[in-house]
């Protein structure tokens, strides 16, 4: 009788052991999940931040190169055209420049997986950097444009200016609040960053441009 309690306490213990193991893993699956759709947010969110920040590039950049140009002519078929070779020479750039920084990126994680011996599965996760190139040039062109559809349709120079300014303020701020957000920061506060760095770089070209016109030519 003694010998059949012992096994039935050690069937028991058993079987505790095994709903308990099996809790355990259920847990550290439910972990591993956790985990993974922790990473995919954390890349899902640095390619909008990315996209974010190409767009602001393209959106100041250009901005500013046509208040440059505006400073000392006031055509707005010059300050047009300005703001396209600033949008496709900063498309192109911004390709290139992701291409290769991503390219470089996915030979070192490709190395790394085939030293690790798990390249047939976990290649898929390797970062594209077509993909890269392709949409950092798009984030660019679409900051770009704000400023040239500004201008386009507004002949007289004063107020083609100020809508320019006005326009590009407004992209800044919303720019500036989408990083904020994507990166976890104060949203005014970095917003209004944002705002007075664009306005310092479009005042900053627009005077040393005049400055320079008015000294050497």
């Amino acid at each position: 009788m003694a010998e059949i309690q012992h096994h039935a306490a050690t069937l028991a213990r058993s079987e505790s052991n095994l709903s308990k193991s099996k809790v355990y893993n259920m847990d550290v699956e439910g972990k591993g999940e956790e985990v993974d759709d922790e990473k995919d947010y954390t890349k899902r969110a640095q390619w909008l931040r990315a996209a974010v920040l190409g767009a602001n590039d393209g959106l100041l950049s250009t901005s500013s190169l046509m208040m440059g140009v505006g400073a000392v002519r006031q055509d707005v078929k010059t300050m047009i055209l300005t703001g396209i070779a600033g949008l496709v020479a900063g498309a192109c750039s911004m390709a290139i420049g992701e291409f290769v920084s991503v390219y470089s990126q996915y030979d070192i994680e490709l190395a790394q997986m085939k030293r690790q011996g798990n390249y047939n599965t976990q290649k898929d996760k390797l970062p594209n950097p077509y993909y890269a190139a392709f949409a950092s040039a798009i984030a660019f062109a679409l900051g770009a444009f704000v400023p040239l559809l500004g201008a386009a349709f507004v002949k007289d120079y004063k107020v083609r200016l100020g809508v320019v300014v006005g326009v590009v303020s407004l992209a800044l701020f919303v720019f500036g609040g989408l990083s904020a957000i994507l990166g976890k920061a104060p949203l005014v506060k970095s917003s209004f960053r944002v705002l007075i760095g664009g306005w310092f770089a479009m005042a900053l070209t627009f005077g040393l441009t005049k400055l320079v016109n008015r000294v050497v030519i």
